[in-house]
C-alpha cells in the first residue's frame, strides 16, 4: 500500500479500470478472464449473464461506442435500451431515465412472456421453409422404400445371394453414405461464404435435380450414382437448416420452432408413402414415378428461401452489424426487442472469441475434440445422433415396407400397412426438456419393438398377425416421435459455440447419417440372418444402451439461450455424470418408485446472481493530479484498496491518507468522465453532449 502512494506522481490524469477499460478492449465488449475461463470449467454449474456485473454508466458508455463504431448512430437510443434490458432481463420496468421505457415497450416485452407464440410471420415463414426441407428430406427418404420392392428384379441384383443384398443394401445407404461422407463437410465452407440463406438454396437445388436424376437411370450403377449426388445435397441441408431455424428463434419457443424438422420430415415420410401407394399399380415404371417424386417440395424451397431474413448470428460473427439489426427487425415484433438481441449476443459472441480464438477449418475439426467446452457438445450431440441409429427408425423408415412383406402379407398391403407410419409424428410433437423427453421414450420404445417382434411368432394364417406387429410399430412410433424424432437435430443445432456451430452440426450430422448408411448395408443381411424377431429384439437392446448413454452424458437445453448453453457445456462431464447419479437417480427412484411426492431435486444448473451494480463504483485507477508525471508512476485500484487488511494501513502515513486519496481519485473519474469518452482524439457522437449523459 505505501509503495503505491509513496509512487502518485501528479501531471495528467488517465482513468483505467481492473476489468473494463475505456479503451479498443472495453469497445470491443472484452471482459475479464473469469468468464472465459467458466467457458471451459464451470465446476459452480453457474449460467452468467456477461453484462450483469457491469456499472450502469459504463455499460451505456460501451453500447454508445460500439454504435458509433458500427455504423449505427441513429439507433444509439434503441440500443442503451435494449443493453439495459439485456443486463437485467427480468428489471426492464425499472429502467429510469432517459433510456426508461415507454409503455409500448414495456407491454411488448410482457406479452412476449404471456404470449410467447405471436411472432412476425417472417419468422413463421422461416420455420415453413425450413419445414418444407425436412419434407424433402423425408420424401427422399421414402422413395427408396417402395422401389425396394421392384427396382432391385429390373436392374438384375434382386436375387437372395450375398451379392445381390449388399448391393440393395447400399443403393439405399447411397443417401446417407454421400451425406456423411461428402454434404455434411461442405456446410462448413458453404456457410461461411454463402450465409445460410445461400447453402440452404444451393442444397435445395440438388434436392431438386437429383430425384429426376435417378428416375431415369438405365442401371444399378448409375442408380447409385444418382442417389449418393442426392446425399450431398441432403447432408448439407440437414446441417444448415436447424441452425438457420435455432438462430432465428427466441429462446421460449426455439426447442417446438426447431422441432418442426422432425414433424415435417415425419410428414415427408407420409407424403412419399402416399405418393408410392399411388403409383404402386402402373406397372414397371412404378419405382421410378416414386424415386422421382421427390423432386416435388423441393421447388418451393428453392423459391421461399429466398425471401426469408438471413441469420443475425451469422452477420455478428461475420461483423456485418447493420445487417444483423435490420434481420431482428424482421424477425422480432419490436425494435426495443431486436436492440436487446443483437447487443446480448454480441456480448457473448466476444466472449467466445476470446476463449476460442481465430482458427481455420482444419484447426476447428481439431478443436470438436480438444477445447473442454466443445468437447463435450461434441460428445452429446455423438450420443443424440447415435441414439436415432440404435433406436431402429431409419431401418423401419427404409425396410417397412420389407418387414411387413416378411411379415406375411401382399406387395400392396405392405405399403399400405407402412403408410401410416409418419402420422404419429405430426401430433405429438411437443416442448419437453430434450432430456427428459429421451429418458422418458428410449425405454418404451424398446418394448414396443420387442412386443412387434414376438407377435411375429403368431402364425401367418391368423388375421390379427400383421394387425398386431403394425400395432406395436406405430406404437413405437408416437414413442418415436417426441422424443428422439425431434430432439436429435434441434439438440445437435444448439449446442455448440457460434464459432463452431457449423463444422459441429457437420459432425453431428454426419455421425447420424454414416451410422445410417452402415445399419442401411447390413440391415438385410440381419433380416436374413436374424429373421424379424431377431432383428427387433436387437434393436431393443440397442434402445436401452441409447438410454444409459443419454442419462450420463447429455445435459439439458430446455428454455436457455444459445448464448448461456457456453455456461451449461462449461460443466465438467464429472460433475455432470456425479450429479445424475447422485443425487437425480435418487430423487427419481423415491419419487416415481417409493411414491414419496415430498421429495425435492436440487437442480444443477443455477443463474449467477447479478452484482448489485448501482451501490458500488466502477474500479478505477488514477494517477494523482498532484505530483509529475514518472512513466514507471505506481496505480491505485480503489475496488482491490477496499478489500485490503486493516493490518495493512500502517505501512502508510495514517489510514485516513489513502481513504482521502481514493476519494478524491473517485470524484475526479466522475467529473472528467465526458473528456475520457469524448476527448480530443475521440470520434464523438453529435448528440452525445446532452442526449446521453454519463
Amino acid at each position: 500500500m505505501s509503495e503505491k502512494v509513496e509512487q502518485i506522481r501528479p501531471g495528467r490524469l488517465s482513468r483505467k479500470t481492473s476489468a473494463y477499460r475505456y479503451d479498443a478492449s472495453t469497445e470491443s465488449g472484452r471482459q475479464d478472464t473469469k468468464a472465459q475461463v467458466a467457458m471451459n470449467h464451470n465446476l459452480s454449474a453457474k449460467i452468467s449473464n456477461p453484462l450483469a456485473s457491469i456499472p450502469r454508466e459504463l455499460l451505456l458508455g460501451q453500447v454508445t461506442r460500439f454504435s458509433e463504431w458500427h455504423g449505427l448512430c441513429e439507433c444509439i437510443p434503441l440500443m442503451r435500451k435494449g443493453a439495459l434490458i439485456a443486463q437485467d432481463p427480468t428489471g426492464f420496468e425499472d429502467i429510469r431515465g432517459p433510456e426508461a421505457l415507454d409503455a409500448e415497450e414495456i407491454d411488448t416485452l410482457r406479452r412476449e412472456i404471456t404470449h410467447k407464440w405471436k411472432v412476425p410471420w417472417l419468422l413463421y415463414l422461416t420455420i415453413v421453409t425450413c419445414s418444407i426441407g425436412a419434407a424433402v428430406q423425408g420424401w427422399d427418404q421414402e422413395g427408396s422404400n417402395g422401389a425396394n420392392l421392384s427396382f432391385p428384379a429390373q436392374f438384375g441384383i434382386g436375387g437372395d445371394s450375398d451379392h445381390d443384398i449388399l448391393l440393395v443394401g447400399l443403393i439405399n445407404s447411397a443417401p446417407y453414405i454421400g451425406s456423411s461422407l461428402i454434404g455434411c463437410w461442405l456446410s462448413d465452407p458453404l456457410n461461411n461464404f454463402f450465409g445460410r440463406r445461400g447453402t440452404i438454396f444451393i442444397s435445395a437445388v440438388f434436392c431438386l435435380l437429383t430425384p429426376l436424376g435417378g428416375a431415369i437411370t438405365q442401371n444399378w450403377q448409375q442408380f447409385l450414382i444418382s442417389r449418393i449426388i442426392l446425399g450431398v445435397g441432403m447432408g448439407i441441408k440437414a446441417s444448415t437448416v436447424p441452425i438457420f431455424a435455432a438462430e432465428n428463434s427466441p429462446a421460449s419457443i426455439r426447442g417446438a420452432l426447431v422441432m418442426s424438422w422432425q414433424l415435417w420430415t415425419a410428414f415427408g415420410i407420409f407424403l412419399g408413402c402416399s405418393a408410392n401407394l399411388a403409383v404402386s399399380k402402373v406397372g414397371r415404371i412404378s419405382w421410378r414415378l416414386q424415386v422421382g417424386s421427390a423432386f416435388i417440395p423441393a421447388i418451393p424451397l428453392v423459391l421461399l428461401i429466398l425471401l426469408c431474413p438471413e441469420s443475425p448470428r451469422w452477420y455478428i460473427k461475420k461483423g456485418r452489424y447493420q445487417d444483423a439489426m435490420k434481420s431482428l427487425l424482421r424477425l422480432r415484433n419490436h425494435p426495443v426487442q431486436a436492440a436487446r438481441d443483437l447487443y446480448s449476443i454480441y456480448a457473448q459472441v466476444k466472449i467466445e472469441a476470446d476463449a476460442m480464438g481465430d482458427s481455420t477449418y482444419a484447426k476447428r475439426l481439431v478443436q470438436l475434440f480438444t477445447i473442454p467446452r466443445v468437447r463435450r457438445a461434441t460428445l452429446a450431440s455423438f450420443v443424440v445422433m447415435i441414439g436415432q441409429q440404435m433406436c431402429g427408425i431409419n431401418i423401419i423408415a427404409f425396410y417397412s415396407s420389407t418387414v411387413f412383406k416378411e411379415a406375411g402379407t401382399s406387395d400392396f398391403n405392405a405399403l399400405l400397412a407402412s403408410w401410416g407410419f409418419g402420422l404419429p409424428a405430426i401430433w405429438t410433437i411437443d416442448t419437453f426438456g430434450r432430456r427428459s423427453l429421451l429418458l422418458f421414450t428410449f425405454p418404451n420404445m424398446a418394448w414396443s419393438l420387442l412386443a412387434a417382434g414376438l407377435c411375429t411368432l403368431i402364425p401367418k394364417t391368423s388375421n390379427v398377425h400383421v394387425g398386431l406387429v403394425a400395432l406395436f410399430v406405430y406404437l413405437f412410433a408416437v414413442f418415436y416421435s417426441p422424443g428422439e424424432g425431434p430432439v436429435p437435430f434441434t439438440y445437435s443445432a444448439e449446442v455448440f459455440p457460434l464459432s463452431h456451430r457449423e463444422v459441429g452440426m457437420s459432425w453431428a450430422v454426419a455421425t447420424c447419417l454414416f451410422w445410417a448408411a452402415v445399419l442401411s448395408i447390413t440391415f438385410p443381411k440381419i433380416l436374413a440372418a436374424m429373421g424379424v424377431l431377431g432383428a427387433f429384439c436387437l434393436y431393443a437392446g440397442f434402445n436401452i444402451a441409447a438410454f444409459i448413454m443419454i442419462f450420463l452424458w447429455m445435459p439439458e437445453t430446455k428454455q436457455h439461450t444459445l448464448e448461456e448453453l457456453d455456461y451449461v457445456f462449461a460443466v465438467p462431464t464429472s460433475v455432470f455424470i456425479k450429479y445424475n447419479t447422485t443425487k437425480a437417480l435418487p430423487w427419481w427412484f423415491k419419487r416415481y418408485i417409493l411414491w414419496r411426492p415430498g421429495v425435492s431435486l436440487e437442480p444443477l444448473y443455477h443463474f449467477d446472481e447479478p452484482d448489485d451494480i448501482t451501490s458500488r463504483p466502477p474500479s478505477i485507477v488514477m494517477e494523482n493530479l498532484l505530483a509529475p508525471v514518472s512513466d514507471t508512476g505506481a496505480t491505485v485500484d480503489t475496488e482491490e484498496s477496499d478489500r485490503m487488511p486493516e493490518s495493512q494501513s500502517s505501512a502508510t502515513a495514517t489510514g485516513a491518507d489513502a481513504v482521502t486519496i481514493f476519494s478524491q481519485a473517485e470524484r475526479e473519474a466522475i467529473a472528467l468522465r465526458r473528456y475520457s469518452w469524448n476527448g480530443s482524439n475521440a470520434h464523438k457522437h453529435p448528440a452525445a453532449e446532452d442526449a446521453y449523459p454519463m
